[in-house]
């Protein structure tokens, strides 16, 4: 049996193997985490009230690495040429390492500027195996096209801005159950398509097998969670997610595939911003821990838990069905269509809810109490 002629099968396998792996493996770290103390003290910046185990992370990479080598095995990689397949294993092993680093955290605290030292310096070490954001072909009208070759120092400057960015903006993202793991997983199908409409295989298996882990890990991280992802699950998700979009859509097609990452990723890398720019005007450091990230500002402005993760989700698969429109993909319409639909309906049932509890909270008052 082989995949090689057979891409959306391979992709398939490598999703489906990703999710079961994940699944199973996941509980059995969680007892290993509380059987050995290994677990997160709620503060009042977080919102769980119980030590959670913080090693899901360690799921997610058994489920990926090991979806990957059954595909493998069967042959899904062959008919890609070897410098595609190259890149595979140079994105497996750097989320690898990013992953190592995030572990470090959960496990020792590290402070923050070590953190980005390593970050920096596996990035780096990445871009000089191919990783990178190389050439850009800008279009013009009708048939006229320029293609612009990066210099090495502004092909580094921006693979590196890239991938450590996006990996510190789903790691910022991950403060509510299921957030992360969700939005993750969205981006990676909407990478997942985007990749297949533009020919890029090599990207297509890695999104399939990230989409697989995180929906293998919400099986146990939705709310209420029973597990936590730690900085290493969030590393390793952000850190694959930017590598996928070089590798596929962002390698240095075309001005437009250079937007469709961007999209896909847009709400996390928004929010990471807004962040940095409030934390710095108000003079302070941009890892100060704070509650300005739009999950906080939802819970405040009124949305439970799990109406502000569903919330965030709809607004995430519609800008992958805009990446779609944008890469020209099949029933491209019809997929926004519905995208825009199911964000409306969350929107409109989400705000109903709302009232409707403020409504039964007003009617709880005693009369003295009312204005």
């Amino acid at each position: 049996m082989t995949l090689a002629y057979s891409p959306n099968a391979a992709a398939l396998l490598t999703l489906v193997a990703a999710a079961l792996i994940t699944a199973l493996v996941v509980p059995v770290i969680r007892r290993l985490g509380l059987r050995f103390g290994l677990t997160d003290t709620p503060d009042p910046r977080k919102q769980h009230t119980t030590p959670m185990v913080r090693l899901g992370g360690i799921g997610i990479v058994l489920g990926f690495t090991a979806a990957l080598a059954i595909t493998w095995c069967f042959g899904g990689f062959a008919e890609l040429a070897p410098a595609k397949d190259q890149l595979i294993w140079t994105t497996l092993a750097g989320s690898l390492c990013f992953f190592l680093v995030g572990l470090a955290d959960d496990l020792f605290a590290l402070s923050p500027f070590p953190r980005l030292a390593i970050q920096l310096t596996v990035a780096m070490g990445v871009w000089s195996q191919g990783v990178r954001i190389g050439t850009i072909e800008l279009q013009g009208f009708g048939e006229a096209s320029t293609v612009l070759v990066l210099p090495d120092w502004l092909s580094l400057l921006g693979t590196v801005i890239w991938l450590v960015g996006i990996t510190n903006a789903i790691n910022w993202l991950d403060g509510l159950d299921g957030l992360a793991a969700g939005v993750s997983g969205i981006a990676a199908i909407g990478l997942l398509s985007v990749s297949f409409s533009l020919d890029q295989a090599a990207a297509g298996l890695l999104a399939a097998a990230l989409a697989g882990a995180c929906l293998g890990f919400l099986r146990h991280n939705f709310n209420p969670a029973r597990i936590f992802m730690g900085d290493g699950g969030s590393y390793f998700l952000g850190f694959a997610l930017a590598a996928i979009s070089i590798v596929g859509p962002a390698k240095g097609i075309t001005s437009v595939s250079l937007l469709l990452p961007l999209l896909i990723l847009s709400l996390p890398l928004a929010d990471m911003s807004a962040v940095i720019f409030g934390r710095v005007s108000q003079g302070r450091s941009p890892f100060y821990p704070d509650r300005r990230h739009l999950h906080h500002r939802l819970l405040r402005a009124g949305f439970s838990h799990r109406r502000t993760v569903v919330l965030i989700y709809a607004f995430t698969q519609w800008l992958a069905a805009l990446a779609l429109v944008v890469a020209n993909a099949e029933m491209r319409f019809l997929w926004l269509a519905l995208a825009t639909a199911i964000l409306i309906a969350v929107v409109v049932v989400a705000r109903r809810q709302i009232q409707r509890e403020a409504a039964q909270q007003g009617d709880a008052q005693p009369d003295e109490a009312r204005p």
